[in-house]
């Protein structure tokens, strides 16, 4: 090709114009996606911390009202009543796969003068204790660190004496006078009263894998003073007789 040919043949380029839509959706087309998937992924993600800050609070309030009345001006707690709240979170939570991806921890931390079946080493004024704490989620144990209470555990007997209306030293709880919660936020419970606190850890599920964050464990909790008057003593475990859902399991 000539030198005169070669400039007419860039002349005549110059002058087409029929490809240019499609070249600039071919150069914008990444960066739209990018942006845009950044967008939503970024939306998921507050909405899913939106969600599970409200698990955290719906579980909170709903045990701090359950049990039934002892026709003694108390309500006595049951693990079937405890089963019923955590049925109800696997119900509400189902979209984001809550108990398949994280834990909830569910503690009754209460400020109440215990007395025990033998008789022997009574409190003689109130003890802020971890009285009891049942779970939820298959996270969570040893080979999975960072899914737990974060903020103090129970034996899985505490509260649930074998028989009798009056637990024993063993299954008495454990003290924890400073409360519950982040340092310098911990929560108390009233003397006399209980405090129903719920830790919530969940493992974010992304649309688009790590390719707009890195992977990121949701951590919420919630508090509700317990309603009624509560039978504090124990929880009760009538006939026919309920799985507790202690910390020791790790189902969904």
């Amino acid at each position: 090709m000539t030198g005169a040919r070669f400039v007419a043949f860039v002349a005549r380029l110059r002058r087409q114009v029929g490809g240019i839509s499609t070249m600039e959706f071919a150069l914008g087309m990444p960066l739209l996606l990018g942006f845009g998937g950044y967008g939503v992924e970024m939306s998921n993600l507050a909405i899913t911390n939106m969600r599970i800050s409200q698990y955290a609070l719906q579980v909170a309030d709903n045990a701090s009202r359950i049990g039934v009345n002892s026709g003694l001006a108390t309500f006595q707690l049951r693990e079937g009543d405890i089963n019923d709240v955590i049925q109800g979170l696997r119900l509400f939570s189902a979209g984001s796969h809550l108990t398949q991806f994280g834990r909830v921890t569910i503690s009754s931390l209460e400020n109440i003068q215990q007395s025990y079946a033998d008789g022997n080493g009574n409190d003689t004024a109130p003890v802020q204790r971890i009285h009891w704490q049942r779970c939820i989620g298959q996270r969570g144990g040893d080979a999975d660190p960072g899914f737990d209470s974060s903020y103090g555990t129970t034996n899985v007997n505490a509260a649930s004496p074998a028989s009798g209306d009056l637990p024993t030293q063993a299954n008495a709880g454990t003290d924890k006078p400073g409360g519950m919660g982040e340092t310098g936020q911990e929560i108390n419970a009233p003397e006399g009263m209980g405090v129903i606190f719920v830790e919530v850890n969940y493992q974010y599920q992304p649309l688009f894998g790590t390719l707009f964050v890195n992977p990121t464990k949701l951590h919420y909790t919630a508090s509700v003073i317990v309603r009624d008057k509560r039978d504090f003593r124990q929880i009760y475990n009538p006939s026919p007789t309920a799985v507790a859902s202690t910390c020791d399991r790790h189902t969904a």
